[in-house]
């Protein structure tokens, strides 16, 4: 459906740099990268706001690249729900149908499925400055969902409003998508979201596309020790790889890691915080690695417990419940295994 193939220019200070990637039909799509990224000068680009000084875009088999905005039937929600602040919601819904002198019957009709898919039947008697930020984010959406776009894109739609708002747009976003089947390409700098959304995404850094995968695909495996930091990685080692059977055994220091695969020479060790098990007693399970360590911190995350440990001259970082704490009698100074499987550390 959507095809970026070499896009490359500069505005201002933000560049895009070789961009290159393709959307399937009917696919929701994530990009995700930290503020700065590029991700909505990407964006705009492909709705017709810039124009690339090199690079093609194609939307349903046909070049768009040197057309206007209007013409290449393209949706556009921003972050800021931008909604007319003198209009109704019926009336901010219907606008875009009035300037694309959409028949009144035919508008009619648009105007009611999509206040029913999104909601808003309730709501379309209302003023924008009564409604949450959450219910504006609804009408900017089908603002553009009345005009049947062929490809959706969604500018950290998510981004003002709050967790619980947040967690129920998510799910809002991927009925929407189901039962419409439009073709979306979503940007944030939130990695929960991208992934509660995601069926593939691309992970964007200084304007260049480092990575396109399936979410578990590129969170499990990063392709750089800056995408690793940016995904939250936070166990970032460097280390001396060299085979051992079908492993690969990685010296850190003083500690030997196992690793799946097999790999020699110098490596990047990359470890998530969610892969690593706590426990008071050593694990003897083979395929796994078991590293004696001392409690330096805890901190209280919410919805889960943040904790540093020291084993031999490395600081590993893990994420536990806080029933965990409770059982286990975690507290700074405890002495502690760290458990995970070779399969969990990745080398690059």
């Amino acid at each position: 459906m959507l095809e970026v193939r070499e896009l490359c220019g500069t505005w201002g200070q933000f560049s895009l740099k070789e961009i290159s990637f393709s959307i399937e039909r009917g696919e929701y799509f994530v990009l995700l990268g930290p503020t700065g990224a590029g991700k909505t000068l990407l964006l705009e680009t492909i709705a017709g706001f810039h124009l690339p000084s090199r690079g093609q875009i194609r939307l349903d088999g046909r070049d768009i690249t040197g057309l206007p905005p209007q013409l290449r039937e393209v949706g556009f929600v921003y972050q800021d729900a931008l909604l007319f602040p003198h209009l109704t919601v019926k009336e901010n819904l219907r606008f875009g149908l009035r300037v694309k002198k959409v028949p009144k019957q035919e508008a009619t009709r648009r105007l009611e499925e999509v206040s029913e898919l999104l909601g808003l039947s309730d709501l379309l008697h209302r003023m924008p400055r009564t409604l949450s930020g959450g219910e504006k984010q609804k009408v900017a959406l089908g603002r553009v969902l009345v005009l049947r776009p062929k490809l959706l894109l969604l500018d950290e739609p998510l981004a003002h409003v709050d967790k619980p708002t947040s967690e129920r747009l998510i799910s809002e976003l991927r009925r929407v998508q189901r039962e419409t089947g439009i073709t979306t390409l979503h940007v944030t700098h939130d990695r929960e979201e991208a992934l509660g959304l995601a069926q593939r995404m691309g992970i964007l850094l200084d304007g260049r596309l480092v990575r396109v995968g399936e979410p578990e695909e590129v969170f499990t495996s990063p392709a750089s020790p800056e995408v690793a930091e940016f995904l939250g990685v936070q166990n970032i080692f460097r280390g001396r790889a060299r085979p051992r059977g079908r492993l690969t055994s990685v010296r850190i220091g003083r500690l030997h890691l196992l690793a799946a695969g097999r790999k020699a020479g110098e490596v990047t060790v990359c470890l998530r915080p969610q892969d690593i098990i706590l426990s008071r007693r050593p694990a003897r399970t083979s395929g796994r690695n078991v590293l004696l360590g001392r409690i330096l911190d805890l901190r209280d995350r919410g919805a889960y417990v943040w904790v540093s440990v020291q084993a031999a001259d490395r600081i590993f970082h893990a994420f536990v419940t806080r029933a965990s704490v409770s059982e286990l009698r975690l507290r700074e100074g405890s002495r502690v295994y760290l458990i995970f499987k070779a399969s969990a550390v990745h080398l690059i």
